[in-house]
């Protein structure tokens, strides 16, 4: 079974899409996480949902 950890990320309305974009880009190509969700209120403001695979380690030994 897939175990994933999850992170959840708000931006403002005043937030411009270029630096949501920018945000996401960095979470996805150094955090290795991967969007699962998004959300945009009727105010403007947007919640993030993003997820990675949880990696275990299995003692071979």
């Amino acid at each position: 079974m897939v175990e994933y950890e999850y992170r959840e990320l708000t931006f403002h309305r005043d937030q411009g899409r270029g630096e949501v974009r920018q945000a996401l880009t960095e979470h996805a190509e150094y955090g290795a996480w991967e969007l699962a969700r998004v959300r945009v209120y009727l105010g403007g403001a947007r919640r993030v949902v993003l997820r990675r695979k949880i990696i275990r380690v299995r003692r071979t030994a």
